[in-house]
């Protein structure tokens, strides 16, 4: 055998050597010097004989009959390996072949990239033509070049190529690529200049039949030199992708503002529903405080007069006012008794506040929830560049009403009756549309009917179903799930949880057989919580996915076998039909519901969300029942009268219990002679309390003098601030509640103050007014802070508990030994440290490529953070080029005086009140400030590299003049919600692209003069300002002054509109276009109109009165269509005003003398 084995292998050399020119004699007895050796088309079995050839470099084995790798241990010096058109089934025997350059092993049965750990110096690797499925195994070939892996079965990309950062060349066509998102794992390989995923020699991938294909690969990789065979190196081409790629970016910002915009609009609704509602326990819980405060005083006055007297009476009139006593103690005795009733009033009307709150809380949840997924389906849309596109549909989309009536048709009420479920209603439905998953669906469905032998498709077409998609009951809907099958089909989806991945899709016919598993898990979830009723009211609201699903062959499933392709291998699906107890049924529903389990993931194809709403059988107790849908529609009324009319009835007999307290004359002013007789003693220093509830005092002269005062009340006064009392530095206790305090500025030097109620006012910059406390109470243990309009209240508790230290009750409740730790804990987060920093940047030097509207600076730092780890050497500062601190709770920026190099920023839902601590951040190219407290813009004028600038959501009332006369390259300003009335600072502002302002408060169409400057804009918002209900055809007046737009307010501008607005607006002379010219719209100053050869058509100058000293008009030279504007005016003389008349197609000249 081993001599038949030396002889085959003989023979096999000689073959070798005839093949190469080589004499296998010598060859046999001295070895060879060649370095190239070359196979093609002839009988070699295997490799061996290469220990013949030491200094082989290259091998060429072409179409030869090779099952493994083998024989190439003394191969030490071979630089270049062909093994092609073979049938190696692995990639093995490599190991020492530690030279290798270049490796061609096309045309091969290799299903797994293998064994290349050790080949640091290959430059080039050819996998073509082979069975492979993943790109793996290539980390350690830092040298890579040039990769082919065309005429593979590779799906996904992923990160797999990130470490061959030297790729110029790489071929992926011919393989089943279909996601643009996955294409962008190609941005790593920065010196990538060949890419193929098209190549006409084999199958193009799905991606490739995608729209604006070539466009999104160009604009992620603009380093690319050929694509697709073809030369894509010319700049025109590539600032083509640019612009398109800019384009959309944009357009989905403006549209994902709109998004966000209606949203904010749904929760004013909400929390003006809310307002009314609690407006009249707000009312009677004033009216029951005034009362006790009332009642306190009385009580206080009542105790000093008792002990007084008996100070004073001598023993023998003592027993002569035992009665007087007696009659004062029953009085005490009444007073505390209706105190009593009067708390536990308040603690009712406090209940309900809660109550309307509580609900409040949940309908906002419930209205983010709704609005959550649009953002991300926007941005799945940019992502794709709308191969993935979502419709929302409404009643006259056939489509919208088809759904609707298949959610009915598919619910049934016995099923959920054990919930007081009645009714369903569908709120919302969306149309997903994704190419390439439908794309696959109907390539595998036709498939399907090729490979069946019948004569009549069309019954095979009947196999196509509409289900619902099961999602896993202790899963509730995530975005992110959902999103993932809406973008990638259903294969491997199902969950995260390796434990509970199927092989089958599961999906169900009926409504409750989907719904019954979550809404009883949520029960159960909220019954274990102990969660109020109000938060178990989410499970009315639920969301389906509806699937096209082929069918197929189907079966019923066999009792207690798992349902997997293994057990049953011949059919499309399986079935399990749904078993009720079916006796008390009054429907045959039960009969017609099945489970379905298809195993073809592609033959599954997502193509709805319905968004919908259950009706229930409601219990009304009260206005607030959290059953009665307490955030009520427009247009529903109900009586509070009636409602309350018990709760009233009880509030008016305890208003009325004795004793009834005569009200009291209101003080207007404080003098000393007031003073004296309020505390009913001459000596000024003796005089510790004072008490001044329930007057109408706003200012508190002559207190100077009251150097012994611990104790004051001014509730329920005219008070705006508290700058009076700043002198008073014995006083202990302070009740300032409801006033109108808007600012505790001038509040200082209280360093003994230990209770301080400053409840029901107008408070509202949290971290100014804690500033103030925090410097000028130093005793404080008691604060109350409730009912005051705080800028920031989800975090207001823990920022007052973390900086005033002493404090031991806030609003009424006691501070925990474990809410101090949270509160330390928060303060301490709310400062930027070399933590900070390290923990929140990136030191990337150029943005990422990424179609996305997010700022750069989140973007960054979520691909690649410095993080605590970071080795800090020399000045690191100058590394960071992004720095992301959104939601840090911070109150001031500070800190980044040594970041000369940082390009993007983002501060975002702090509590910040000024602009400050970015002057040296000199090289800023982005800034976004959404989300606190600012109310001036300042601090930027160093900033001249800026060019894009966010401050949403803030205070800012105006724009200074000359604040963005640096911005040279300022492009996109967003200033939505905050209260600027003007746009006269952005005159300058040459280089703005994007324009947003909505829901400010500018109201006078003058404003849009001030941006005709501006022809660089695009895109303009300005929805919810004043001007749009003020100014008449108010989007054509914009369109027409403003011509470059392509958009207003969220909407694209048609061609038809630009010409309405010229037929509305051209060659119209009025007040606004005077207004403009002149610079100002004081016009009745003005003696003279000079308008020649301006194209006016008409006059329409409003209001006449204005231009009742204009003497002289002077009009040559126009299109004049109507003299009606002129005739009015009372002073013009005759002037010569040559016109051109065009009426009926005659043109007449002629000179018009008005007198």
């Amino acid at each position: 055998m081993i001599e038949s084995e030396n002889l085959n292998r003989g023979e096999i050399i000689k073959e070798l050597c005839l093949c190469n020119g080589l004499t296998y004699e010598i060859v046999g007895q001295e070895g060879s010097d060649t370095s190239k050796l070359e196979m093609f088309f002839s009988g070699y079995p295997r490799i061996v004989g290469l220990s013949l050839f030491h200094n082989l470099s290259s091998l060429t084995i072409v179409a030869q009959d090779i099952r493994e790798i083998s024989g190439l241990e003394t191969c030490l010096q071979l630089k270049e390996l062909w093994i092609a058109e073979c049938c190696i089934e692995k990639i093995e025997g490599l190991q020492g072949c530690r030279n290798l350059e270049k490796l061609y092993l096309y045309y091969n049965k290799i299903s797994k990239i293998e064994n290349l750990e050790k080949l640091i110096k290959l430059e080039v690797l050819w996998l073509n033509h082979n069975m492979i499925k993943n790109i793996e195994g290539l980390q350690t070939l830092k040298n890579l070049k040039d990769l082919n892996l065309a005429g593979n079965l590779v799906s996904s990309i992923g990160r797999c190529l990130d470490p061959n950062e030297q790729l110029e060349k790489l071929n992926l066509s011919g393989n089943q690529i279909t996601s643009f998102k996955d294409l962008t794992n190609l941005t790593k390989l920065t010196r990538l200049k060949d890419l193929c995923l098209n190549d006409p020699q084999y199958k193009s991938n799905p991606v490739c039949q995608l729209c604006n294909y070539s466009t999104h690969v160009l604009y992620h990789l603009p380093s690319l030199q050929r694509l697709d065979t073809f030369d894509v190196s010319a700049k025109q081409i590539k600032e083509l992708a640019d612009s398109t790629a800019m384009k959309k970016i944009m357009y989905y910002n403006m549209r994902i503002k709109t998004v966000q915009r209606h949203l904010n609009e749904e929760l004013e609704k909400l929390n003006d529903r809310k307002c009314k509602l609690q407006k009249l326990p707000e009312e009677r819980i004033k009216l029951f405080n005034f009362a006790k405060k009332t009642l306190e005083r009385e009580l206080a006055e009542l105790k000093i007069s008792s002990k007084g007297q008996s100070d004073t009476t001598p023993e023998a009139e003592k027993p002569r006012n035992s009665e007087v006593v007696t009659q004062e103690s029953v009085l005490q005795q009444k007073i505390l008794t209706k105190l009593s009733a009067l708390d536990d009033r308040v603690t009712f009307w406090n209940k309900k506040l809660h109550e309307i709150e509580a609900i409040y809380r949940t309908e906002v949840k419930q209205k983010k929830k709704t609005h959550g997924l649009l953002t991300p389906f926007l941005l799945t849309e940019l992502e794709t560049v709308g191969n993935i596109h979502f419709e929302e549909g409404t009643q006259a989309d056939d489509w919208f009403n088809s759904c609707c009536e298949l959610i009915l048709s598919r619910f049934c009420t016995w099923d959920f009756r054990a919930y007081g479920i009645t009714g369903v209603k569908v709120k919302r439905v969306i149309k997903v549309n994704n190419r390439i998953l439908r794309l696959k669906f109907e390539e595998k469905f036709q498939k399907c009917l090729d490979l069946e032998d019948t004569q009549d498709p069309e019954s095979y077409r009947k196999m196509l179903e509409c289900l619902f998609y099961v999602f896993d009951p202790e899963v509730t809907v995530k975005k992110k799930h959902l999103l993932q099958i809406l973008e990638r089909g259903f294969k491997d989806s199902d969950t995260s949880k390796p434990s509970l991945k199927k092989e089958a899709v599961t999906l169900v016919n009926s409504l409750s057989m989907c719904e019954c598993p979550r809404i009883e898990f949520l029960q159960q979830k909220y019954k274990e919580e102990k969660k109020g009723p109000s938060e178990s009211e989410l499970y009315r609201h639920g969301t389906i996915l509806i699937a096209k699903v082929f069918l197929g062959q189907s079966i019923q499933a066999r009792d207690q076998e798992p349902i997997n392709k293994a057990n049953y291998p011949m059919v499309n699906s399986v079935f399990v039909p749904q078993r009720h107890v079916l006796r008390q049924r009054t429907c045959d529903c039960g009969y017609r519901q099945y489970k379905w389990f298809v195993f073809d993931h592609d033959l599954v194809l997502p193509e709805y969300i319905v968004e919908f709403e259950y009706t229930t059988v409601v219990k009304v107790h009260s206005l607030f029942s959290t059953s009665n849908n307490v955030i009520l529609e427009e247009g529903k009324k109900y009586s509070e009268g009636l409602v309350f009319s018990q709760d009233l009835k009880f509030d008016d007999e305890v208003l009325k219990m004795e004793p009834r307290i005569k009200p009291r004359p209101k003080l207007i002013s404080l003098d000393e002679k007031t003073i004296i007789s309020l505390a009913k003693t001459n000596i000024y220093s003796h005089i510790v309390n004072l008490n001044l509830h329930g007057n109408s005092l706003s200012k508190l002269r002559d207190l100077a003098k009251l150097t012994g005062l611990r104790k004051l009340n001014i509730s329920f006064n005219e008070f705006t601030c508290l700058d009076d009392v700043y002198h008073l530095y014995n006083l202990e206790y302070l009740d300032a509640s409801h006033n109108h305090v808007i600012t505790l500025e001038g509040f200082r030097g209280l360093m003994k103050l230990k209770h301080l109620d400053l409840s029901w006012n107008q408070l509202k910059k949290t971290g100014e007014e804690i500033n103030v406390l925090c410097k000028h109470t130093t005793s404080l243990l008691t604060l109350d802070i409730q009912h005051n309009p705080w800028q920031k209240p989800a975090t207001l508790r823990l920022s007052v508990i973390g900086r005033l230290k002493t404090l031991t009750h806030l609003d009424g409740l006691v501070i925990s030994e474990e809410e101090t730790r949270a509160a330390l804990k928060f303060i301490s987060g709310t400062k930027i440290t070399q933590l900070t920093l390290l923990q929140h940047s990136s030191s990337k030097e150029e943005r990422p490529r990424m179609l996305s509207t997010w700022p750069s600076a989140k973007i960054l730092t979520q691909i690649s953070k410095l993080g605590p780890h970071f080795h800090l050497t020399g000045n690191w500062y100058s590394k960071i080029t992004a720095l992301n601190l959104d939601g840090q709770h911070l109150f001031e920026i500070t800190n980044l005086e040594k970041l000369e190099n940082l390009k993007w920023a983002s501060f975002s839902n702090n509590n910040l009140s000024k602009m400050e601590g970015l002057e040296s951040c000199v090289n800023l190219e982005e800034l976004t400030l959404d989300g606190n407290c600012i109310s001036k813009i300042e601090g930027i004028t160093r900033l001249t590299k800026l060019s894009r600038l966010s401050m949403n959501n803030n205070l800012l009332t105006g724009l200074e003049k000359h604040t963005f006369d640096n911005l040279l390259h300022l492009h996109s300003l967003s200033l939505e919600n905050n209260r600027i009335t003007s746009l006269s600072a952005l005159q300058k502002t040459f280089t703005l692209i994007e324009l947003y302002i909505s829901n400010n408060y500018i109201a006078v169409n003058q404003e849009i003069y001030n941006l005709k400057g501006l022809c660089n804009l695009v895109i303009l918002d300005m929805y919810g300002n004043i001007i749009i209900w003020n100014q008449e055809n108010y989007r054509f007046f914009v369109i027409f002054h403003l011509p470059e737009l392509k958009a207003l307010d969220g909407v694209s501008i048609e061609t038809s509109e630009t010409e309405t607005a010229k037929d509305l607006f051209g060659g119209r002379l009025t007040s606004d276009m005077i207004a403009e010219r002149q610079g100002h719209s004081n016009f009745i100053q003005m003696q003279e109109l000079n308008w020649t050869s301006s194209a006016i058509r008409t006059v329409d100058l409003i209001p006449v009165d204005h231009f009742r000293n204009v003497s002289n008009v002077n009009l040559q030279n126009n299109n004049l269509t109507s003299f009606s504007g002129l005739i009015y005016l009372p002073n013009v003389k005759a002037r010569g005003c040559r016109a051109i008349f065009a009426l009926k197609d005659i043109s007449t000249s002629f000179n018009l003398h008005l007198h």
